[in-house]
């Protein structure tokens, strides 16, 4: 098997993580993966993405099984029909490149039409959440070739200690929000800035763990938004992390919050639940299907108003935030792990190629 991704391998992503725990579980089982990382932009293909493309899928042999990463299809619009036919081809579609947040609306209709015109192309597409599927299935791909495989989670470490101190968080000392996401636009931090800059009264720290590469005049934005509301104070940008320190970040944290405008699926809330950690995110995308009432509160996408509301009822019932505490640590226990989720996905991609 040939996976084809959109870059380095190992960017600090959902989707990228995604790609690399599924390659290192399929070699850890004996079975042989190669890696293709494309160089050039991505989604929006670039000269060297597309040569890149083409010359990937001619370099391999006939009836060879290839995965493409979903970020990457764009980079395959004028290769991917000449090669199909000698090719098993299947997506790994994280989530409609037409839905990202921020983007023109040209370039949104631009990149609905490259996926309408290549997903029934593949012999099959992968996909992590039954709302994408849904999307996929719109497209007009038949649900025999669409599979349903979302990822794994870490299980806590043995001794794992899920009380926080909430009910006495605010003797102690503000209450800690945690937000793991890119600050791209669809992570929705600026928004998040704009709630939180109602509730000065009330005492809360604020870290974003991310990267601040990926969209220059999103970080910027936000910034901006933390200068104009005087918050220099109480919110981190601290950039991304390596596993190890966000490891830290995750225990140290009292509530995670992202107000993501849409997900296909949501690994960073599925992750705080696995933490124990209540969550407040929206009603975008796959969240809903993610993150169960019991485990947090979910407002709609872009409703700042909601998104405050919602954040003073946290900060102000410690009895709220163990009660989701609980319900996060049931809902993330029945997640499948990464093994099992591995398996499951390379099940699906045999059934597919086949």
């Amino acid at each position: 098997m040939t996976m084809i991704v959109p870059g380095a391998l190992d960017q600090l992503t959902g989707g990228y993580l995604f790609d690399r725990r599924v390659v290192d579980g399929l070699r850890a089982a004996g079975r042989d993966v190669q890696v293709v990382e494309l160089p050039g932009s991505h989604p929006d293909a670039d000269v060297h993405a597309c040569a890149a493309a083409g010359d990937a899928l001619r370099a391999l042999p006939e009836g060879a099984l290839a995965v493409i990463d979903g970020l990457a299809l764009p980079a395959f619009a004028d290769c991917l029909q000449g090669q199909a036919g000698r090719l098993r081809l299947l997506g790994f579609i994280h989530h409609s490149l037409s839905l990202e947040t921020g983007i023109a609306p040209a370039m949104a209709e631009r990149m609905a039409r490259i996926e309408r015109r290549l997903w029934p192309m593949l012999r099959g597409v992968l996909c992590p959440s039954a709302h994408t599927a849904r999307c996929i299935a719109g497209a007009g791909i038949a649900p025999a070739r669409i599979a349903v495989t979302p990822p794994g989670n870490e299980r806590p470490a043995p001794g794992f200690d899920p009380a926080h101190g909430d009910a006495y968080r605010e003797a102690e000392g503000p209450l800690r929000l945690l937000s793991v996401g890119s600050l791209v636009p669809r992570k929705g931090h600026h928004l998040l800035v704009e709630a939180l800059a109602g509730l000065k009264a009330s005492s809360w720290r604020l870290t974003c763990i991310g990267s601040l590469e990926r969209d220059p005049s999103a970080v910027a934005r936000v910034r901006a938004a933390i200068e104009a509301h005087g918050l220099g104070d109480r919110i981190v940008l601290a950039g991304e992390m390596k596993p190890d320190a966000l490891a830290g970040a995750w225990r140290d944290a009292d509530v995670f919050v992202l107000a993501s405008s849409h997900e296909g699926y949501g690994m960073a809330y599925a992750e705080a639940m696995a933490r124990g950690l209540p969550v407040l995110g929206t009603t975008a995308g796959a969240i809903p299907d993610t993150v169960p009432a019991t485990a947090g509160l979910l407002v709609d996408a872009g409703d700042v108003d909601a998104l405050r509301s919602a954040l003073r009822r946290l900060m102000a019932d410690a009895s709220l935030r163990q009660r989701l505490s609980a319900g996060a640590l049931q809902a993330a226990a029945a997640l499948p792990d990464w093994p099992t989720a591995v398996r499951r996905w390379a099940d699906a991609a045999d059934r597919l190629a086949a």
